[in-house]
């Protein structure tokens, strides 16, 4: 429990306003590609809509008919499944959320706005620290960073129809549990326990056993809908923070097992960071034009969850180096206001541990 431990959790909605008021900032952030395909995938998500609902209406249009036949007055199971599927269409699918995702990982605009706003925040931490003495600064991170190949990432020498039907799986699963989560829930009796059960099993293993039990004593008494929403944007948080970090991670290379313990070491402050962002970009229209904010913000939130990154040729051992975050404890105790301190003085600490050497 202790990397989802609640200040771990709130530093990451900090990060999130933090990374937002910088990223927006940015005079080059609005000249990208980006919010040309998030109009395109806003105008798709319309249209997909617009066929989801046709169903929909015929299905209250058939309802309708047979309430000439049969009295539906006194019947629950009509407005039970037309409420079902409002909700998933609406709050489960999340058509052009899916789309824009699906865009990011096929399109580099996204890859363009982590880098260029990874240069952006070093630019800003210079301005910002420019009377202290450079040579307590911090290192750069984007003139390291731009070194690197992607080429070397998991996903840029495979063939696109490949990432969009690992994706489109990957989707389908998540997408699959939800309905099965949902549609258990409606059986008699048992149905009321199923979604308590679903948020209990998915949260034990990251926060504990007794808050994990908390959480299935208030799924007892809060609507089904609420359950299933929170647990869709759980693991839509998950899903989101792990496509942000991609640019990231296709540059330093990690093993599946190093990359697994680095998001466990941080899983915290990235569930608070994503979750926020899930929420804001799922606000029908404005919230995939956030997209590449929320992209942007990533790179903010990088340099301070990660140790700057050596040149390539330096790079052997840099990421196991990264998997534990070293200073997470300190950081988590700055208040706001002094949120790029613990750069500072980390570095102070290791210029004069090294001039202790040369002397």
């Amino acid at each position: 429990m202790a990397s989802f431990e609640p200040n771990a959790v709130i530093r990451g909605f900090q990060l999130t306003v933090v990374g937002t008021v910088r990223a927006l900032q940015n005079p080059n952030l609005f000249r990208y590609e980006h919010f040309r395909q998030a109009a395109i995938a806003v105008a798709a998500g319309v249209v997909i809509q617009v066929i989801i609902q046709i169903p929909i209406i015929t299905l209250k249009f058939g309802l309708y008919l047979l309430s000439w036949v049969i009295n539906l007055e006194n019947a629950t199971w009509d407005d039970s499944l037309l409420h079902g599927l409002e909700f998933l269409s609406k709050s489960v699918l999340q058509v052009p959320f899916l789309l824009m995702t699906l865009m990011g990982r096929v399109t580099p605009t996204l890859d363009e706005i982590f880098m260029q706003s990874i240069q952006w925040v070093d630019t800003t931490y210079i301005q910002k620290h420019k009377s202290e003495d450079p040579d307590s600064l911090r290192a750069m991170y984007f003139p390291s960073l731009v070194m690197f190949p992607t080429k070397g990432g998991s996903r840029s020498s495979r063939p696109k129809w490949e990432l969009i039907m690992t994706f489109v799986n990957r989707y389908g699963k998540r997408m699959g549990t939800l309905l099965a989560i949902y549609s258990l829930s409606m059986i008699p009796i048992i149905g009321r326990f199923v979604t308590p059960a679903a948020s209990f099993y998915t949260f034990r293993s990251h926060v504990g056993t007794a808050p994990a039990a908390v959480i299935f004593g208030t799924g007892l008494v809060l609507p089904k809908t609420f359950i299933i929403r929170f647990l869709h944007t759980y693991f839509a948080s998950r899903s989101l923070m792990r496509e942000l970090l991609e640019p990231y991670f296709r540059r330093i290379s990690f093993t599946p097992e190093q990359k697994r313990r680095w998001f466990r070491d941080r899983e915290g402050v990235l569930f608070g960071f994503a979750f926020a962002f899930t929420i804001v970009l799922k606000t029908p229209f404005i919230g995939v034009l956030m997209y590449g904010v929320a992209e942007a913000s990533t790179a903010y939130l990088v340099t301070k969850i990660t140790d700057p990154p050596p040149t390539p040729a330096e790079s052997e051992g840099f990421a196991e180096s990264q998997v534990t975050w070293k200073n997470k404890h300190d950081f988590l105790r700055l208040s706001l206001d002094n949120i790029d301190k613990l750069n500072v003085v980390t570095d102070e600490k290791q210029t004069g541990n090294a001039g202790k050497k040369d002397s």
